[in-house]
């Protein structure tokens, strides 16, 4: 009796030894995952975003469930390759390992988005408010689905549901003023862009929405204004340049309309030819 005792302890330290080295190894392959996916971060946040592939992929190469892994390299997919069918992909992954990981159903939503699906899209987002009702970014990114599907009264919506649920939400304002101004509604466009101007005075494309309503409403030098600001807070905001190129046009000031419409070219921005040909017949030029 006492040998096989000794038998038995011996075998059971065999046993510890054996699950002490397989969880220190599992130890160490998830440090290397760790180690591989803050390399891939610090290229994503470089704009390096090849190598940050690389390195995520190594990351799940160690550890085929690292949900973080996945999500970051569909973040690298989507908004910098736009390589949107690798997004979804990789932001599946992350919903199949983790069914409420929201992020990856908002992103994998703008990817959805970007391709035109915007009934998928919608899908991804109600999920994330099955998750969290008072997930703002849910709703306007629900917003901008719907209004791309032309239903401009449930993207009010939205954008209403998603202020209330943060009264600071700017690009919520901007949208919002957006589908009132598609609606008609000139006076509660107003009132959101300015309330957007209001949480940050440095939001170039709220004074360039705003000066949109002017131009439309005959009101060119308020228009001009507003144009004018938002090109004051970004020099590279062709289509200001282009908008205020209009206005100057509307206001029969063409060599002011025509210097607008080559800083607008110089940037990029491809100015509609029925305009460059009103523009030439009224120039002379």
């Amino acid at each position: 009796m006492k040998q096989l005792h000794i038998i038995a302890i011996v075998s059971l330290w065999i046993i510890i030894i054996l699950v002490d080295r397989r969880y220190a190894e599992a130890q160490n392959s998830n440090l290397d995952a760790v180690f591989y996916y803050n390399q891939g971060y610090d290229f994503e946040e470089t704009g390096q975003y090849d190598e940050a592939i690389i390195y995520y992929s190594k990351a799940i190469e160690i550890n085929p469930r690292y949900a973080d892994a996945y999500y970051n390299r569909g973040l690298v997919y989507g908004r910098g390759k736009g390589q949107y069918d690798m997004a979804i992909a990789d932001f599946g992954k992350v919903i199949e390992i983790n069914p409420r990981y929201a992020d990856a159903y908002i992103n994998r939503g703008k990817a959805y988005n970007e391709k035109g699906q915007y009934d998928k899209a919608i899908t991804d987002y109600n999920n994330v408010i099955k998750i969290n009702p008072k997930n703002a970014m849910a709703y306007y990114n629900r917003g901008i689905a719907y209004e791309a599907k032309g239903q401009h009264e449930k993207a009010i919506d939205d954008y209403s549901i998603s202020i209330n649920i943060n009264p600071k939400y700017t690009e919520a304002y901007i949208n919002r003023g957006k589908a009132y101004n598609e609606k008609g509604l000139l006076g509660k466009a107003i009132a959101d862009f300015d309330k957007a101007i209001e949480i940050n005075p440095r939001h170039a494309n709220a004074y360039n929405n705003l000066g949109n309503i002017y131009d439309n409403k005959g009101q060119y030098d308020k228009a001009i204004l507003y144009y004018t600001k938002a090109i004051e807070i970004n020099p590279k905001f062709a289509a200001a340049y282009n908008n205020r190129g209009v206005s100057f046009f509307l206001k029969r000031e063409y060599d002011k309309a025509w210097d607008d419409v080559y800083s607008a070219q110089k940037l990029g921005y491809q100015v509609h030819p029925g305009f460059l040909k009103a523009l030439r017949e009224s120039s002379g030029k």
